[in-house]
């Protein structure tokens, strides 16, 4: 343990520093870093606790602590669930809290009465949530010929443990709660390295092969028995900019996947384009066009068409 006074002055120094306010950092100022105030800041351990015991309600018997059996699973189930709802909460409560020190989240603190509104709201949509995981573990077993059942799926696949996180976030997203759902899915990217913005909408029997490096955006319309594999990116062009020169929020900037589309690894298709329903996006293509329902597309394609629109141009053919 370092316990000189050179240590100690040194060390005061930077505690003083780090405690003042930077400029313009008042809460509501919009600084980075500014000091919260007499705020409860969300907690993210918390919420992460939240989600772990929803995963656990969702599929009994799986991901609880202890032998679970038929007689024993409804009571480990409630257990859980109202463990997480207690805890989601407060943490809701702590989101807008959060949100009301920086106007740009047009936040407000709420009462207790419509905190649990929201918190109520939530636990209604659980059986449905449920009922779309289900079908997200299914189309993983038949999308992979190496997966020996849904329930294999359900405990060891990193895509049903992303989609856990992001129905549980884009339910939050759809209530208006603010932080948690961002909180939720960049858990879950760190520990799947699969990135879902909880603003994107999946569709049911949704399946994401293998996983790593998969980025889904905010404004995503993604529809039924959808399959993606690694590497995939559905993301934006561009980002019209404000007379500030600011990105705006909110406006729809990413793909439209319509059913029974496939994506193979690698593919990047950017923009609001639509991948027509039943169409084949080969690997490692790069799209920033809409596809017709039923094509395939392939990177040879693309080094075709080039070549054609070279040999009608040859002011840009070199």
């Amino acid at each position: 343990m370092i316990n000189s006074d050179n240590f100690r002055s040194r060390l005061n120094k930077v505690v003083e520093e780090l405690s003042l306010i930077p400029a313009g950092g008042e809460p509501g100022k919009g600084q980075p870093g500014g000091y919260p105030g007499a705020r409860q800041m969300p907690q993210p351990e918390a919420i992460n606790r939240a989600v772990d015991l929803l995963r656990a309600a969702l599929f009994p018997g799986y991901f609880l602590n202890g032998e679970t059996s038929r007689e024993t699973a409804s009571t480990g189930t409630g257990a859980a669930l109202e463990q997480a709802m207690e805890i989601l909460n407060e943490q809701i409560k702590r989101g807008f809290c959060f949100s009301c020190r920086d106007h740009s989240f047009e936040g407000r603190n709420l009462p207790c009465e419509e905190v649990e509104e929201i918190t109520l709201s939530f636990l209604s949509r659980i059986p449905e949530l449920r009922r779309l995981l289900i079908a997200d573990a299914l189309a993983a077993y038949r999308g992979d010929p190496a997966a020996r059942s849904p329930e294999e799926a359900i405990f060891c696949y990193p895509s049903l443990r992303a989609l856990t996180s992001h129905r549980i976030a884009h339910e939050l997203f759809k209530l208006k709660v603010p932080i948690l759902p961002r909180v939720i899915s960049e858990e879950a990217h760190s520990h799947t390295g699969i990135d879902i913005h909880p603003g994107a909408e999946i569709g049911e029997y949704f399946f994401i092969d293998h996983g790593t490096g998969t980025v889904i955006g905010e404004t995503c319309l993604i529809g039924s028995n959808v399959r993606i594999y690694q590497g995939v990116t559905l993301g934006a062009k561009s980002f019209p900019l404000d007379s500030q020169g600011a990105p705006i929020k909110g406006i729809p900037r990413h793909p439209i996947v319509e059913d029974d589309v496939i994506i193979y690894s690698g593919a990047t298709i950017l923009g609001r384009v639509t991948i027509g329903r039943g169409a084949e996006i080969g690997g490692n293509v790069w799209l920033t066009e809409s596809v017709l329902p039923g094509a395939r597309v392939v990177q040879h394609d693309f080094e075709r068409t080039l070549q054609s629109k070279a040999a009608q141009d040859p002011v840009h053919s070199d």
